[in-house]
């Protein structure tokens, strides 16, 4: 049987095992650069983000606790390199500014919507701030529960829960003032349990 997260963690910790640290990384890099790409807008950037957070992870396993799962330690790795990085932005209208004309310039450098979304979602996901971005995108496409993206942006529970709701009102309404394609109505179709798209 495969081991979990927490087996995996134990095995690096005990022996400084690399190759389990490995199953982490291979297991979790997917999920947590399309995560990345979406919230960030930029492909390159958000690759650099990842591979950061899995190597801060690896040298602080020590001090993971294991009180949540491995996931959402991780993810919270990851958002506070994207805000350190965005911090040096100063202003938040000078981060929705950026991340605005990242997404723009990732899609026309690729010819497309990047990470496989419509040029529709992206265009919704611009507009919304940046808590409410980053909640919406580790609830619904990264597949966090509301608790685990609390610990993931250090935000309250409740709070998480607001970021989300008033996040998909936006989304639809941005949504249904457009005239998808049958690509974008495929990523954007929300399904029974609310999501608005899937990684």
């Amino acid at each position: 049987m495969e081991p979990n997260d927490i087996e995996l963690v134990m095995m690096t910790r005990a022996a400084r095992d690399d190759a389990a640290f490995a199953k982490l990384v291979r297991r979790h890099q997917a999920r947590l650069r399309a995560f990345l790409r979406r919230l960030c807008g930029e492909a390159s950037l958000a690759d650099d983000i990842a591979q950061d957070a899995f190597l801060k992870a690896h040298g602080a396993l020590d001090t993971f606790k294991g009180g949540g799962s491995f996931r959402s330690w991780l993810y919270a790795i990851a958002y506070r390199e994207f805000l350190q990085i965005k911090r040096k932005e100063k202003a938040a209208m000078r981060l929705e500014n950026a991340l605005k004309a990242e997404a723009t310039h990732s899609i026309a450098s690729t010819g497309g919507p990047d990470a496989g979304m419509s040029l529709d979602l992206q265009r919704a996901l611009a507009t919304l701030e940046p808590l409410e971005r980053a909640s919406i995108l580790l609830c619904d496409a990264a597949g966090l529960t509301n608790s685990e993206a609390a610990i993931a942006i250090d935000a309250p529970l409740g709070s998480v829960k607001t970021y989300v709701a008033r996040a998909r009102e936006k989304m639809r309404a941005a949504l249904s003032v457009t005239s998808p394609s049958p690509q974008a109505e495929t990523a954007a179709r929300p399904g029974a349990n609310g999501v608005l798209y899937a990684v």
